[in-house]
């Protein structure tokens, strides 16, 4: 049972390969069993691909087994199509365009598998990607709202500047009244003078200017902080809303792009391997010499071909002879008299009547 199925699989003709040694059958029974793994291995690697898409088991298997299914069919027709001949050139020129499409299909079977196979070595660099990413994607939000917060911030020192300048003032005339009351500076009096008395309301004036001062730009250091504080509060936002789509950078094409980061020699070794499963039915047939199966089946197709040119052959000689017979009954015909007399009359009747209706026509014109 088991043999037939992957005889079925091959795509050999079962009525002519019944009539073969058991020998061929294996033959073509192994070539069968080559193309079911085959498609096997890519309904496995297209299922894993798509779950990468989909996130979903129920998709990615319907979709594998579809797609397993096509690769089964492309692979039976390929093998099933391939006909020995007499030279090897021919052979392998009629091969060409399979073993082209076997390549390809190569591809496509090693790809998923060799992304499950590194998916470790993929998940560090899609780590070390998503990293990166995220310092570019704070640096590129940044870029939005670091002038407004420099500004503010620049603000905010010119304003503490102004304050510490006016407490420097203030305590420069703080020294100089108590140095004159001293009697180290200025008059040099000890006590409290005019001098003393004028130098102290300066200082008062400026005092209480200074505690106006920092009372006003206290409250505008405050505000702007509380600019700065929305305007941070609004890039955490930002980087909070952005940080998902980061996080959800481990699609196919991202993990296709992260394998091509790893060193190429292991992933062109498993590539290697489904080559060589994929092109070996192929090889086998090209290389394998004629045997029991290959011709019969020429027989079969030059039996068929042998009929076909001997029915087209039939047709046209057919065609030819009732042509002829055709010419000599009408030459036969036009030398008879009765028939010509006939015509004849019929003609002068058709003559009279378009005669008499160009008249019937002219006479309604003239009026």
């Amino acid at each position: 049972m088991l043999k037939h199925f992957f005889i079925f699989c091959s795509g050999a003709d079962t009525d002519i390969l019944d009539q073969c040694s058991p020998g061929e059958q294996t033959k073509y029974a192994g070539i069968g069993a080559t193309v079911f793994f085959t498609a096997v291995m890519a309904f496995i690697a297209s299922a894993y691909a798509l779950y990468t898409v989909f996130d979903s088991y129920l998709s990615a298997i319907f979709f594998g087994f579809i797609w397993g299914l096509l690769i089964f069919n492309l692979d039976r027709f390929i093998v099933s199509t391939l006909k020995k001949r007499n030279n090897f050139i021919d052979e392998l020129i009629q091969a060409s365009p399979r073993i082209l499409l076997a390549i390809i299909i190569a591809i496509v079977i090693a790809k998923p598998l060799e992304l499950k196979i590194f998916e470790k070595e993929i998940d560090q660099v899609l780590l070390e990607q998503k990293n990166e990413l995220t310092l570019q994607n704070k640096e590129q939000i940044a870029l939005q709202y670091t002038p407004a917060i420099t500004a503010f911030t620049t603000e905010i020192e010119v304003l503490k500047k102004e304050i510490a300048d006016k407490e420097v003032g203030v305590n420069a005339l703080y020294e100089t009244y108590i140095a004159e009351a001293e009697g180290r500076k200025g008059t040099k009096i000890i006590g409290k003078g005019p001098v003393y008395k004028e130098k102290r309301e300066k200082h008062d004036s400026e005092l209480a200017a200074l505690q106006d001062l920092r009372k006003t730009n206290t409250e505008k250091i405050l505000a702007t902080e509380t600019q700065i504080d929305g305007l941070s509060a609004e890039y955490n936002q930002k980087i909070s809303e952005t940080q998902p789509v980061i996080d959800g950078f481990d699609g196919l094409m991202a993990r296709i792009n992260a394998l091509n980061e790893l060193s190429w020699l292991p992933s062109f070794f498993i590539f290697l391997l489904f080559l060589t499963i994929e092109t070996s039915p192929i090889l086998a047939k090209l290389l394998s010499p004629k045997s029991t199966y290959d011709l019969k089946l020429e027989e079969q197709e030059n039996a068929v071909k042998t009929w076909n040119a001997q029915q087209a052959q039939q047709r046209v000689v057919l065609l030819q002879t009732d042509t002829n017979v055709n010419n000599r009954v009408y030459a036969d015909i036009a030398e008879e008299q009765e028939l010509y007399d006939y015509k004849r009359k019929k003609a002068r009747e058709l003559m009279q009547m378009q005669a008499d209706a160009f008249y019937r026509k002219q006479k309604r014109i003239i009026g």
